[in-house]
């Protein structure tokens, strides 16, 4: 499959996306936050195959990984389709040869099939555990993230009725906030840190970096089961009547989720 075919198919997904947008469907962008959130290392474009092909699913894999897994795809089941890059290296060295370090070449996309835990059988799988209500050592966890971010994290009243406030190296919570809501503010703040303290800022609007940093800590919430983790009603601004613009976003929801998620989850 050429580049540009498997751009043609993505971008047939976020049509879908935007039509739901135009007619104010907010929530077919919430369930795809929620799709972020069990799936957040894959691209944003495979994230919109996985939700418009099955909204449900919750834990994908190849067949051999599956079977790899002592489960086995059940017959007749439909595979979801996602889009995997057919990368070669070029300048290739021998051991102890000077020169250039190789160069990866994109040269296009394959369709590749993956399958939902539900349309399996066989081993069980362990269990994931998840909080419910108490992001408990999560916190501590992302606390350190800050930390190594070289982000330092202070508490005062003073700064209400905001919750929060990023200064670029700085960050600021109002304390005695529920153990939940001090994680979502805390990712909130962190994703302002790592998505709108560059040249970037000044091509986005409060809003888009308001909302864009919302749905960060949506996906992060909602990823580690966190209760009454509820997605911003405004998300249809992110799109604003410019495709680009919410294709960028997505990007940089997605990357900046999967990175926090990566620094959090236990054994990373």
């Amino acid at each position: 499959m050429k580049i540009e075919q498997a751009k043609q198919i993505t971008e047939q997904a976020l049509d879908k996306l935007i039509q739901a947008l135009e007619a104010g469907k907010s929530d077919t962008l919430k369930a795809y936050l929620a799709t972020m959130s069990r799936f957040h290392r894959y691209s944003w474009g495979n994230l919109l195959l996985i939700m418009f092909q099955m909204p449900k699913a919750t834990r994908v894999a190849g067949f051999q990984t599956w079977k790899t897994l002592g489960r086995f795809v059940k017959k007749g089941e439909k595979g979801i389709m996602i889009l995997a890059p057919l990368v070669v290296q070029r300048g290739i060295k021998a051991a102890g040869e000077d020169g250039p370090e190789p160069e990866n070449i994109l040269l296009g996309f394959r369709p590749v099939y993956v399958w939902d835990e539900v349309q399996t059988e066989g081993r069980p799988l362990a269990e994931i555990s998840i909080v419910t209500g108490d992001p408990g050592s999560y916190m501590d966890r992302l606390k350190t993230y800050v930390a190594q971010l070289g982000i330092s994290l202070e508490y005062s009243p003073d700064i209400a009725p905001a919750k929060g406030l990023s200064q670029g190296g700085k960050m600021t919570l109002l304390p005695d906030l529920s153990p939940a809501e001090s994680l979502s503010v805390l990712t909130h703040e962190v994703s302002h840190e790592l998505m709108h303290r560059s040249e970037r800022r000044a091509q986005t609007t409060r809003t888009i970096r308001e909302t864009e940093a919302e749905a960060v800590a949506f996906v992060v919430s909602h990823a580690i089961g966190l209760d009454g983790a509820e997605a911003s009603t405004s998300y249809i601004q992110l799109w604003n009547g410019d495709k680009q613009t919410l294709t960028e976003s997505l990007h940089f929801i997605q990357v900046t989720a999967s990175q926090i998620l990566t620094a959090i989850s236990p054994g990373e």
